[in-house]
C-alpha cells in the first residue's frame, strides 16, 4: 500500500444512509470510511446549472453511489467525464448500474424475477442478508480483497445483465450474479461493487474497496507530479 494523505479530496455524489453505527473501527458510511482510508471526503450535490468541470473542480477522485430516481444523461455525463480525465472511480450498488448503463450494457431491474434461480439479493426488509463472491484472479479486486470466496452484505434487487464493453468481471455471487466490475484499462482506475461496503452490515475488510480508490488517486497524483516535473 501507498502512504496515504488526507490532502486528497475524494467527492461523494449520490445516496448516502446517515451512519447508525461503526464498520471495524471506523463510523459506518462513505465519510467514514473515506477518512478512514486516508482521505478528506467531499459531499457532493447535483446542479444542473454546473458543468461536470465546475461540479468535480479540485477532486482527485470519486465515490458514485446513484440517485433514487438517477437521471441517465446526468449519469453517462458523469461517467464519461471521469474517464476522459482519468478520474479515479468508485461506483457502488446502484452507482455501478448506473456506470454500466452509461457505457452501454444492460441491468436487470428486478433479480427476484428476471433470475428465479439466482440467491437472495434484496432490498430491506432483509437488511443484513449475506452471501459469498467469488474474486477472479488477477482482478484489480483480488489485489484488495484476496482471491477466493469472500462473503459481503446484500442489499439489492437489480443487478447487471450484460456487462458493457471496455469493462471485465472483478467477482460473481455463486449464482452467477456479477457483483463486481472493473474498467480492464490499467490506466483509469474504476472499480465498481453492488454490494455496500460502508453500511452497518458491511464487514471490516470493506475498508479496502476505499483504500484502493485512494491509492489510486496517490498515484494519478505522483504520476501527474512527474509529467510536470520532466516539462519544466
Amino acid at each position: 500500500m501507498l502512504t496515504l494523505s488526507s490532502s486528497l479530496r475524494i467527492g461523494i455524489y449520490g445516496l448516502e444512509e446517515a451512519p447508525v453505527g461503526r464498520v471495524g473501527l471506523w463510523p459506518s458510511g462513505y465519510k467514514g470510511a473515506l477518512k478512514a482510508a486516508g482521505a478528506e471526503p467531499i459531499l457532493l450535490e447535483p446542479d444542473d446549472d454546473l458543468s461536470w468541470d465546475q461540479v468535480l473542480k479540485g477532486l482527485h477522485g470519486l465515490v458514485f453511489s446513484g440517485w433514487k430516481d438517477g437521471n441517465p444523461f446526468a449519469d453517462e455525463g458523469l461517467c464519461h467525464w471521469c474517464k476522459d480525465h482519468r478520474l479515479p472511480l468508485l461506483a457502488i450498488d446502484d452507482g455501478m448500474l448506473a456506470l454500466n448503463a452509461a457505457f452501454g450494457g444492460h441491468n436487470y431491474q428486478d433479480v427476484g424475477r428476471e433470475v428465479p434461480e439466482a440467491l437472495q439479493h434484496r432490498h430491506r426488509p432483509e437488511r443484513g442478508l449475506r452471501h459469498a463472491i467469488l474474486v477472479e484472479p488477477g482482478s484489480q479486486l483480488a489485489g484488495l480483497y484476496g482471491e477466493g470466496e469472500i462473503v459481503v452484505n446484500s442489499e439489492h434487487g437489480q443487478a447487471i445483465e450484460r456487462l458493457a464493453k471496455g469493462f471485465t468481471i472483478g467477482a460473481r455471487a455463486l449464482d452467477g450474479v456479477i457483483e463486481s466490475i472493473e474498467w480492464q484499462n490499467p490506466n483509469w482506475f474504476c472499480l465498481g461493487v453492488q454490494w455496500q461496503p460502508a453500511s452497518v452490515t458491511a464487514s471490516g475488510l470493506d475498508i479496502q474497496v476505499f483504500r484502493g480508490l485512494v491509492d489510486a488517486c496517490s498515484r494519478k497524483g505522483k504520476s501527474g507530479r512527474r509529467r510536470m516535473a520532466v516539462s519544466a
